[in-house]
């Protein structure tokens, strides 16, 4: 497939989604959202591929926000339909059924921070600056960052982060459980590729399961939902392959 906005490439299993647009700072627009759903589609089913990288090109910005140029004349309803389709694509990226890391190399902006939010693991480089200025335009996160962000650092620092509209550094983001942990720029791709070839090692079924487990964890029945994943997996060929190689003292062998 051609991309006119990202790039992707897949090696050892391994699947590296660039957000190519340098010369607006890889900025959000119709197309990225569009060509990002198409290859999450595409990702999704594609056997050859257990854990996905989103990275900005260049190494000033990993998605330094929305392309306001794009919506600057939007009426209300535009608007909705905006927001709805970034929720649609971000969605897509939290309840895929594989692992989704992102290696957050510069300005993670807005939309940009907000696409960082919807990916399960976050690594970022020493230079990273995370933020949400949409009040200074007059308006709000509109792709999750309300939603996603006090889930992972608490209501107190997101309502401080969306009203003062300040941007972070990395190590503050680390020291907040925003992202997962700090590199430098050099170190950033090739850790997050280590972290994804650890995992590529486990059972595909489990972590599908795994993934939706966790993401009903702040859901009413998410203990119920823990239950049955767990119940529904000793059907499956990951786990009676896991059993027979911890029983023959083997490393298993997942498909």
């Amino acid at each position: 497939m051609n991309y006119e906005s990202i790039k992707l490439t897949i090696e050892e299993k391994i699947a590296t989604i660039i957000i190519n647009r340098p010369e607006s700072l890889n900025a959000l627009n119709k197309s990225v959202f569009n060509e990002l759903d198409m290859v999450l589609g595409f990702l999704s089913t594609e056997k050859n591929v257990s854990t996905i990288i989103i990275t900005g090109s260049g190494e000033k910005s990993f998605v330094a926000g929305a392309d306001i140029k794009e919506f600057s004349s939007f009426q209300a309803e535009e608007a909705k339909k905006l927001s709805k389709r970034g929720h649609e694509v971000f969605d897509k990226i939290e309840n895929l059924n594989k692992p989704v890391i992102a290696a957050i190399n510069g300005f993670a902006l807005g939309g940009g921070l907000e696409l960082a939010l919807a990916c399960h693991i976050r690594f970022a480089s020493e230079n990273a600056k995370l933020g949400l200025p949409e009040v200074t335009l007059g308006l709000i996160p509109g792709y999750g960052g309300t939603q996603r962000l006090p889930k992972l650092v608490g209501k107190g620092l997101a309502n401080e982060m969306i009203f003062s509209a300040k941007m972070i550094t990395a190590e503050r983001a680390k020291s907040i459980g925003l992202v997962n942990d700090v590199f430098s720029q050099e170190e950033l791709i090739p850790k997050a590729i280590e972290l994804a070839s650890q995992i590529a090692k486990n059972s595909p079924q489990g972590i599908a399961k795994a993934i939706k487990a966790v993401n009903s964890s702040d859901k009413e029945n998410g203990m119920i939902s823990e239950i049955n994943y767990f119940g529904e997996l000793f059907s499956e060929d990951d786990f009676k392959e896991g059993v027979s190689a911890f029983l023959e003292k083997r490393k298993p062998v997942f498909h």
